[in-house]
């Protein structure tokens, strides 16, 4: 959630860092749904990531949906031996309304920060569509990347409100039904799509917070444009069947959030796990009178 694009997978090296495993957090997961929802709720997260069992960062997330509005915001950044060789930090949020029980982002913002750069991101978008974004400072043009069209930026998801996962009906959001879904997401840089697929249901509990059910879902990297074919993470993520995330409910809503997720690569599991998980329902907005 605090890099532009999921797992930074435009990077030449894969050493782990928190920007690019809380990344995937944002941008590999996946909302859907214009259902009607009037409800309100509130969660205040901390995750911890750690690579072949080993800590290498730490993260917050903050969500605040109201019957009108909703806004995300994370941040995060390295920790233990790895802040020595890499350290790096990063932060996200996106902004928007809803409309008809249906999350419209209208704003998405990311920075980053390493030894040797920092980078932002900046998207304005309106009814799911691209009206205007940007990467600072401008990336150098690169002949071998796949042009990403006007087309590929329409019908599109940012990576934040993405993370947000809708459920319809009327029952038990927390079900295999959350994982019946797939999304078009624009992250500023890459146009990738996202796929899930039911796993299993499991039973978890933060260190504070929720304790509860849990459904987990296979997840699927599927790159679309802006991207470089031949760079080995590319290929190894599109060619990954093993990908696991876990959805916990937000009190008060139909909407759930990652609880965990994990991830095999070539340096062993990586893993990002809530520690606490604070989520409360808010009552409803009552209507002034005279």
């Amino acid at each position: 959630m605090l890099t532009p694009s999921p797992f930074a997978p435009e990077q030449r090296s894969v050493r782990p860092r928190i920007a690019g495993w809380l990344a995937a957090l944002c941008g590999l997961v996946v909302a859907w749904g214009a259902v009607p929802a009037a409800a309100q709720g509130k969660l205040e997260a901390q995750y911890e990531a750690s690579l072949a069992g080993i800590p290498v960062g730490k993260g917050a997330w903050n969500i605040d949906i109201q019957d009108d509005v909703f806004s995300a915001a994370a941040a995060g950044g390295t920790s233990g031996l790895l802040k020595s060789f890499t350290g790096g930090s990063g932060t996200g949020a996106s902004q928007g309304r809803i409309v008809g029980g249906a999350l419209v982002a209208t704003g998405y913002q990311a920075s980053t920060t390493t030894s040797k750069k920092t980078e932002e991101i900046r998207i304005t978008l309106d009814k799911g569509n691209v009206k205007d974004f940007a990467i600072l400072p401008e990336p150098p043009v690169d002949p071998d990347r796949i042009v990403v069209t006007d087309a590929h930026r329409r019908g599109v998801w940012d990576p934040m409100t993405a993370s947000l996962l809708r459920v319809p009906g009327n029952g038990d959001p927390v079900s295999p039904d959350a994982c019946h879904n797939s999304a078009p997401v624009f992250d500023g840089r890459m146009r990738y799509d996202l796929k899930l697929d039911f796993k299993r249901m499991e039973s978890v509990k933060a260190e504070k917070g929720y304790h509860g059910p849990v459904v987990v879902c296979s997840l699927y990297f599927v790159p679309v444009a802006g991207y470089i074919p031949d760079r080995p993470v590319i290929k190894y993520l599109a060619a990954q069947r093993n990908i696991e995330i876990a959805f916990a409910p937000v009190a008060g809503t139909r909407i759930l959030v990652p609880f965990w997720l994990k991830v095999p690569t070539p340096l062993g599991p990586a893993m990002l796990e809530a520690t606490s998980f604070i989520t409360t329902a808010q009552p409803p907005r009552v209507a002034k009178t005279q």
